[in-house]
């Protein structure tokens, strides 16, 4: 469940685009009100409720919004997401931060059901990276799994992913497992090459191994490999065009940077319908 969006996490996003005020709004009378709907010109997953709403509120806590559809829906293009009610001037100065942040959360979505369909029934999960917009991991994390996806480490801090660059400075793979082990109890994951250190990093005992570009034939040789006795996580050139077949292979999760990375966002329009003096 998402923990309530705070001022303090919405308070960049406005300050970046209305800096020391908005002085387009400054044209319109401070008293008037309006009325608006929030309208999507895509198919799509809507996600980001929470912070569209917290936008409107860190402005004005009167504004008044009304959600015509669920969090995690799948909604059809030229539908009306929401209806807004409140102060003009307020209403069109949360108009640009609030539809950034629900266009490019619902963009990962939706982005994510389409994986996550693609995979259905074979019993592997896809997961996210951490390749997300900078400032913006919390909330494409959360995306993620609104649109059905799995998230993997949240950052630097909650799971060790050792990978080339760490092999080399450690010296082995079985030195780097080792020392993980020692610092930290937190799950310990090792990224692999080829079927050689494969059987090396089975060796060191890790909870995860990634298979890093293995090509199909090589992914069913590791599954047979390790028999259940590790979990396998493909990772490189998997797409929404090959991730089934992937998957397939008997692997237990695939690692998707395009979730978080290759974000195109989703067309919204906010129209006023309704102005009152």
């Amino acid at each position: 469940m998402m923990t309530p969006i705070t001022d303090a996490e919405i308070r960049p996003f406005i300050e970046e685009d209305v800096g020391s005020g908005d002085i387009t709004a400054e044209i319109i009378p401070e008293t008037l009100t309006a009325e608006a709907e929030l309208i999507t010109r895509d198919s799509m997953v809507l996600c980001g409720q929470s912070w569209f709403d917290a936008v409107f509120r860190y402005l004005d806590s009167n504004i008044i919004i009304s959600w015509l559809v669920k969090e995690g829906d799948f909604i059809d293009k030229d539908t009306t997401l929401c209806r807004i009610k409140g102060s003009a001037r307020k209403l069109l100065t949360g108009e640009r931060p609030a539809m950034n942040l629900l266009q490019t959360l619902s963009a990962t979505a939706t982005v994510s059901r389409r994986y996550a369909n693609a995979v259905a029934g074979t019993g592997c999960k896809i997961l996210d990276t951490r390749k997300t917009i900078p400032g913006l991991r919390k909330a494409q994390k959360y995306a993620v799994a609104c649109g059905g996806c799995t998230n993997h480490r949240i950052g630097l801090y909650d799971g060790i992913l050792i990978k080339e660059n760490h092999i080399i400075a450690a010296g082995s793979i079985a030195k780097a497992v080792q020392t993980a082990r020692e610092k930290s109890s937190v799950p310990v994951e090792v990224e692999v090459e080829s079927l050689q250190e494969l059987m090396e990093a089975l060796a060191a005992k890790p909870d995860r191994i990634m298979l890093d570009n293995f090509s199909l034939n090589d992914m069913r040789t590791a599954v047979m490999q390790t028999a259940g006795t590790v979990e396998l996580e493909a990772s490189g050139n998997i797409d929404l065009d090959n991730c089934r077949t992937v998957a397939e292979t008997g692997v237990d999760y695939i690692s998707i940077g395009a979730l978080t990375k290759h974000v195109s966002a989703i067309d919204l329009s906010l129209r006023v319908k309704l102005v009152n003096p």
